[in-house]
């Protein structure tokens, strides 16, 4: 200042940044407290507030929902909302709507843990599909066709699941929805009956949520944990054709079905917690592997689920007679326990009581004989394969095309690999790690 005989305009400009953040972090420090003693909603400036039932667990509370000036319009029709239910169906409509913009099909993506289920596209089903997703008995639209794929990816875990579908619903959608978990649809998202149907279940707390589907979030994002606020760009890279471009194995043939699957694969990745893969067929996830710590426990678990997919078209387990008053529920626990390689003598009694006219149970050779049958499966990965272990076990469950970001240091004996089982492997360079 001596030197000059004041203080330039953009040191001014960063010394006042500076001030205000300081000011304003004390402020936030008192809010903060006062919002662990009393309720604030009424006093927050632009009311947007809307209490939860409890945070991620029942003690953590208070727990709000903070809509802040670039938040988007949400709707709560029915029920009361928790912590996890709104991840979930902030992460399952961000999901659906990318397949939507990406392959211009009908939509719907079953949430659970904020990972999916299942996520899929309208493909027409067959009637032995139809029959292992218990819908065999129903006339299904294009969307409903889309949830069924969805929620049929993996029966077990889309128990009590979170249900995203990126268009109105009518009653001929809500009727395909099963009692328990909750729904969440584009604005104006509900037809009278297909809300009447749905406020009918779980004795009325059936949570109905509905967004404004032409909002689109800044491109900046923020959470704080632990105290400590972390902000990034958000992750909008756009997923389509492009990303398959640059094929790697000898092999370079994708024909539209697989490069639409693979697409189903990526986009459904963007939105899993890492790390994670995806196998998926006929335009839906047949097995998604979230958040392990390795790459090739990912596809272990993906390729495990992907395989029940397939086994629960079995001729054997179509033809399982259930117990009078066994559940929806308690059936899909059945038939996993029925395709288990090995099971506790409880789980043999629960067979046995669930179970009419004591079938003979799958041994390996006969599940390895119809597994072999699969074929043509499209495998996404969300970054590199670090070893070639992932493309052998990928093999065993019907893997022919493979999308993953490249990079390792061993990409040349992945891609070795992928030539001795005969695939077709795409390195995009695209990273999808999700947190």
């Amino acid at each position: 200042m001596r030197a000059t005989g004041g203080v330039v305009e953009s040191t001014r400009a960063r010394l006042s940044a500076k001030a205000y953040a300081h000011t304003s972090a004390y402020d936030r420090m008192i809010t903060s407290y006062l919002s662990g003693k009393f309720d604030l909603s009424d006093v927050t400036p632009d009311g947007k507030v809307r209490e939860l039932r409890y945070g991620i667990n029942p003690n953590q509370k208070p727990a709000r929902l903070v809509f802040g000036d670039k938040g988007p319009k949400i709707d709560v029709l029915n029920g009361a909302p928790g912590y996890i239910n709104m991840m979930d169906a902030l992460n399952g409509w961000q999901l659906v709507r990318e397949l939507k913009a990406s392959l211009n099909l009908p939509a719907a993506a079953s949430f659970k843990h904020v990972s999916p289920a299942g996520a899929a596209v309208a493909v027409p089903m067959g009637d032995t599909l139809k029959k292992a997703c218990f819908v065999d008995d129903m006339e299904l639209s294009p969307l409903a066709t889309a949830y069924a794929r969805a929620r049929g990816a993996d029966r077990v875990s889309s128990y009590g699941d979170f249900r995203r579908a990126e268009r109105r619903l009518r009653r001929s959608h809500g009727g395909a929805h099963p009692p328990g978990g909750v729904g969440w649809s584009d604005r104006p998202g509900y037809d009278d009956k297909a809300l009447e149907i749905l406020k009918s279940k779980r004795g009325g707390k059936y949570l109905v949520l509905q967004i404004d589907p032409a909002y689109e979030p800044p491109v900046a994002e923020k959470r704080e944990l632990f105290g400590v606020i972390l902000k990034q760009k958000r992750n909008d890279i756009h997923i389509d054709q492009d990303a398959l471009r640059n094929r790697v194995t000898r092999s370079k043939e994708i024909p539209s079905d697989a490069a639409r699957d693979l697409i189903v694969s990526l986009i459904t990745l963007k939105y899993t917690q890492s790390n994670s893969v995806c196998f998926a067929l006929d335009g839906q996830t047949i097995g998604v592997g979230a958040g392990q710590q390795s790459r090739v426990h990912c596809t272990r678990l993906a390729g495990g689920k992907a395989d029940v997919w397939w086994l629960r078209q079995h001729p054997t387990v179509l033809g399982l007679r259930f117990a009078e008053g066994v559940s929806r529920a308690e059936k899909n626990n059945l038939i996993d326990l029925f395709l288990a390689d090995e099971i506790t003598p409880f789980e043999e009694e629960l067979l046995a009581k669930g179970l009419l006219g004591k079938p003979e149970r799958m041994g390996k050779a006969g599940k390895r004989e119809w597994l072999d049958k699969l074929t043509g499966v499209s495998l996404g990965s969300d970054a590199f394969f670090p070893f070639r272990d992932s493309i052998d076990r990928a093999a065993r469950s019907g893997a022919k095309y493979v999308a993953q970001a490249g990079g390792s240091t061993r990409d040349d004996l992945v891609i070795e690999a992928a030539d001795e089982y005969g695939m077709v492997m795409v390195l995009n360079g695209i990273r999808l790690f999700h947190h």
